[in-house]
């Protein structure tokens, strides 16, 4: 079974939106398993305290390394599990990584708090760092939830059509294409004859061509990445 392990000082958060919807239906089915750790449950002082002043100066407060290595370690989880913290300053949450994510046994997952985590746990526990965006949220939960709710999607018997999946956003390194259904006309707006055409060729041709230019016009990187063409034209058709 999938199972996330979430390391927070907040663990009245979760399941919140995990616990609805596809994700909700899943984890009440079985499919899937959540597990949430108070961090505090691993301080030894009377105060409970989790965090001091940054080390150098500076505002704020430091996730302390010996409460989050306690914390980390009372959760023993197998060594063939990836070791998460919601960082902005992380590699980019990708849909690439969200499919080899969910295609494991599940993460474990740490939700930084305050001005960051002393790099000496990041560094002694292995975490690798991952980022949902280029914004700063007040702690990891609420990115935690996005990173879970992408990778429960995948697993098997969570999407009622598994080909749900395949022409989403990211899937090819595209944008997904505009969607449409009924009623065939709204306020002075009609589908596009080519969805009502009934040719499945057309249409698909139709939905990569608008994914392109989708592509190419709000994700410039995304473009840039997939070569910037439309189409290689292989050298052996003459």
């Amino acid at each position: 079974m999938w199972r996330a392990t979430v390391l927070t000082l907040f663990p009245e958060m979760f399941p919140g939106p995990l616990g609805v919807s596809l994700a909700g239906k899943a984890l009440g089915s079985g499919v899937w398993a959540l597990e949430t750790r108070d961090i505090r449950a691993s301080t030894t002082d009377k105060h409970r305290s989790v965090d001091d002043t940054p080390a150098g100066g500076g505002p704020g407060m430091v996730l302390r390394a010996d409460v989050l290595a306690a914390a980390i370690d009372a959760a023993e989880i197998a060594p063939d599990r990836q070791r998460l913290l919601m960082s902005p300053r992380g590699r980019p949450l990708t849909q690439s990584m969200v499919a080899e994510l969910a295609a494991g046994p599940g993460p474990l997952i740490v939700c930084g708090r305050f001005e960051g985590v002393d790099q000496r746990v990041i560094e002694a526990r292995n975490l690798e760092e991952v980022s949902v965006g280029d914004y700063v949220l007040s702690g990891g939960e609420i990115a935690a939830m996005a990173l879970i709710d992408a990778c429960v999607r995948l697993l098997p018997g969570v999407m009622g059509k598994q080909a749900s999946g395949v022409d989403e956003s990211f899937s090819e390194g595209l944008l997904e294409y505009p969607q449409y259904t009924r009623p065939q006309e709204f306020e002075g707006r009609t589908i596009p004859e080519v969805l009502v055409s009934g040719d499945h060729a057309k249409v698909a041709a139709w939905r990569r061509a608008e994914a392109e230019a989708l592509t190419r016009a709000r994700r410039p990187d995304l473009w840039a990445a997939r070569g910037g063409q439309k189409g290689t034209k292989s050298t052996t058709d003459g």
